[in-house]
């Protein structure tokens, strides 16, 4: 069965929206990363102005749901939109859940990253629907997760 949270996307602002959001809610962030803790991709650093950015956050707000975000950096920030800055994550309990739900949601949309093996060690896509909505698949293999 998949689990389905908000994942909103901030341009600069993520880590003073999420301590808002941490002051109303409480609780605290099992994860905090930014960008400059990634690894180069295809041998590029992360550029110096994004460095200190969050790549990922996330607060559990209720046993059922988990409030996460990220601020856009690079190539994505021209493509903010606030108001469009809000995508549905879906957690799925396999690799073959994450493939159906995956082809299934973005058929005729627009696949805006494929799914794939990421260097956080999920198996991970991104697309907007034919409708216009942002959705996220990520499938966490127990197998790969660091302890």
């Amino acid at each position: 069965m998949a689990q389905v949270n908000a994942y909103l996307t901030f341009n600069g602002n993520c880590e003073e929206a999420f301590n808002f959001y941490k002051s109303v809610f409480g609780g605290e962030f099992p994860y905090m990363g930014r960008f400059g803790d990634m690894p180069p991709a295809d041998g590029k650093d992360v550029p110096e102005a994004d460095k200190n950015k969050i790549m990922h956050v996330t607060l559990p707000i209720s046993q059922e749901t988990v409030l996460m975000g990220s601020d856009t950096a690079g190539e994505w920030a021209s493509q903010f939109n606030a108001g469009n800055n809000i995508s549905l994550s879906i957690n799925t309990d396999s690799r073959e859940e994450a493939d159906r739900l995956f082809s299934g949601l973005s058929e005729g949309g627009v696949v805006t990253m494929p799914l794939a093996e990421t260097f956080w060690g999920a198996y991970f896509g991104m697309w907007t629907d034919k409708f216009g909505i942002n959705w996220m698949v990520n499938y966490d293999d127990p197998a790969k997760q660091q302890h």
